[in-house]
């Protein structure tokens, strides 16, 4: 008998490695629906590129357009990496799908409310699940597990100290953080263990499916523009949130606090990871050290088997039709 599989919301603003995101969890998961979000482009254009890549993998899922603008802040999107479709590289045809007529924080409340057991992944700015939350504070205890891309226990990406995805709404990223969900966080640390390059793209290529060759032709963009940003590899971000929750023995992880700084001159945007307790972080620390300071709120990302990953994401773009 063919195991349940695991029911889950991708809310998401894609972006290219949204993209291998979803088309990850669409071979593992049952997608329950897409909810978008503005980040890497405006939120139009990211509902039209999940759109996009629905109808290239041939699901059947809902795609409820969410959140324009930021809890706080003015949006500043994340074109020049993935160019002013939010998906560049690739010219593809008309859609023929439409969103769902819900907008995305109601079809969460909704969907969450109406099903037990339910997994989010996130990969794009924390705004709707923010909101949900807030309409509806017993989404918190409904919520199976939440698997965000974002943050970072070192570096960030916007800033020295922030990543893309909490720096453009800190404020809905503190909400989400504060809210007691059960959270597993892939932030910068570990995502740019899991970079894609030439000869990665290649091999997709060589599957010599229709949608393998969209999925190279999109990447070869997304490779360039990394490059251009002194990247050697494009870093497939999005699907480690995905990858945390299908083979846990693929990323390694630990327990940490997690706040979102709100304030800081140089700081705004930055998750500030309590790692005290760990010997890679503090060589001075015994192993086995529990947390310290605040109670740990998320199991957080340290290293990826990149083999083991790319292996994942080939396996599924050779299912794609």
């Amino acid at each position: 008998m063919r195991p349940t599989r695991r029911p889950v919301i991708v809310d998401c603003d894609p972006g290219h490695d949204d993209m291998l995101a979803i088309l990850l969890a669409a071979r593992h998961f049952d997608i329950l629906g897409i909810t978008t979000v503005a980040g890497n482009a405006d939120v139009d254009r990211t509902t039209l590129n999940a759109l996009r890549i629905v109808e290239l993998a041939g699901m059947d899922v809902p795609v409820a357009r969410g959140c324009a603008t930021p809890l706080v802040q003015a949006p500043v999107f994340g074109t020049a990496i993935h160019g002013e479709s939010g998906l560049d590289g690739y010219d593809f045809p008309a859609v023929q799908r439409r969103p769902h007529p819900r907008g995305a924080a109601e079809f969460l409340v909704e969907t969450l409310r109406a099903r037990d057991g339910v997994t989010v992944i996130a990969t794009g700015p924390l705004t709707n699940l923010a909101i949900a939350l807030r309409a509806a504070p017993d989404l918190a205890a409904r919520i199976d597990a939440l698997s965000i891309m974002g943050g970072s226990v070192t570096t960030g990406n916007v800033t020295a100290a922030a990543e893309f995805n909490v720096w453009f709404d800190p404020e809905a990223a503190d909400v989400v953080f504060r809210s007691g969900v059960p959270i597993w966080m892939s932030g910068l640390n570990l995502t740019r263990q899991a970079g894609i390059d030439l000869h990665d793209i290649e091999r997709i290529e060589a599957l010599g499916t229709r949608a393998a060759r969209t999925v190279a032709a999109l990447l070869r963009f997304y490779l360039a523009r990394q490059a251009r940003a002194g990247n050697a590899l494009a870093p497939a971000h999005d699907p480690c949130a995905v990858a945390i929750l299908l083979e846990p023995q693929i990323v390694a992880w630990a327990p940490m606090h997690v706040a979102v700084e709100l304030r800081g001159e140089r700081t705004r945007g930055m998750t500030l990871c309590d790692a005290r307790h760990l010997p890679e972080f503090n060589p001075a620390i015994r192993p086995g050290t529990p947390p310290r300071g605040d109670a740990p709120n998320a199991r957080v990302g340290l290293r990826v088997d990149r083999p083991a990953f790319l292996r994942l994401l080939e396996d599924a773009l050779a299912a794609l039709p």
